[in-house]
């Protein structure tokens, strides 16, 4: 079975736990010459689901008729903003677990950051003890302190990725939607984190539609039960993520900063225009590319466009 077969075989998988929980009846995967396909059916109603593999990679076909309620359920669930289920876990994930979260993504100066944390039962126990929460909640100096003790847990993996505002500029002129950038990245992040440890379980705090880090993994092959919940950072992995982030996005403030010799700010308020408007005047467009996201509505008056 080579690389594409065999994901075909994991994204079809993901989706038959999706249906079970839905209490629709699926039946076990059928192989074809390039594909697998089940077939899904309620009470009343019956549809089949298809997974191609070939050269050019992964595809996902819903066929029957389209006037069913079975397929329109389906199809949400597949291709539309339910792909997870909307209800909240209010207890904290089975460990071991990954928790990711992004920072920066506010600020027109700056980064974007996403950092992915994997905890085991005895290290999420650890974080708790120290009074971990979501970096929203924290000054910049408690966000190094946690931090520094987030690193020392030999049991803990974390990964970060750091998208610096030049590249950042780069993946969004060709990506075009900042949440589809940000699934990327997410991808990113639990990936690494996967071949480094071992876990079947993902939340984030949610940002947009499931599909869009689920079809980032796929690329991969990574089977993982993804859950996007609102507030996500009251899981102590996400929390931990929250904050490992955060500080990537501080320090970086610290050493630009530094480097401008002035306090670059943060955020995106009336403020933050007036300082881009002056650091164009006086350092140019050339290196004004490469410290903010040129995206954002604060360009078109900075820039005069």
């Amino acid at each position: 079975m080579d690389y594409k077969e065999e994901t075909a075989l994991k994204i079809l998988d993901r989706y038959i736990r999706y249906f079970i929980k839905e209490n629709l009846r699926v039946s076990e995967p059928i192989k074809n010459e390039y594909s697998y396909h089940i077939s899904i059916n309620d009470a009343k109603e019956k549809i089949s689901l298809h997974v191609f593999f070939g050269k050019k990679g992964n595809k996902i076909l819903l066929q029957g008729n389209k006037e069913l309620k079975l397929f329109k359920k389906a199809s949400d669930l597949i291709f539309g903003e339910k792909l997870i289920t909307d209800d909240k876990p209010e207890l904290e994930p089975t460990y071991p677990y990954i928790g990711t979260d992004e920072s920066g993504k506010g600020d027109y100066f700056g980064p974007l950051v996403i950092a992915g944390v994997y905890l085991t039962p005895e290290a999420g126990k650890f974080l708790k003890s120290l009074g971990i929460k979501d970096s929203k909640e924290l000054s910049d100096y408690q966000i190094k302190q946690f931090a520094n003790e987030i690193r020392k847990v030999n049991e803990i993996r974390f990964d970060v990725v750091l998208i610096s505002p030049e590249k950042y500029n780069q993946l969004y002129e060709k990506m075009g939607n900042l949440n589809r950038l940000m699934g990327w990245a997410h991808a990113r992040v639990i990936e690494n984190l996967l071949s480094k440890c071992d876990a079947g379980e993902v939340i984030s705090d949610k940002f947009g539609n499931e599909k869009l880090i689920l079809d980032a993994l796929q690329e991969r092959g990574r089977s993982i039960n993804l859950q996007q919940v609102t507030k996500a950072e009251k899981f102590m992995a996400v929390a931990a993520a929250s904050i490992l982030a955060r500080e990537s996005v501080v320090k970086w403030f610290s050493i630009q900063s530094k480097k401008y010799e002035f306090d670059i700010p943060k955020g995106s308020s009336t403020d933050v225009e007036k300082f881009a408007k002056s650091f164009l005047e006086k350092h140019g467009e050339v290196m004004m590319r490469k410290v903010v996201k040129i995206h954002f509505k604060t360009s078109n008056r900075v820039f005069n466009k």
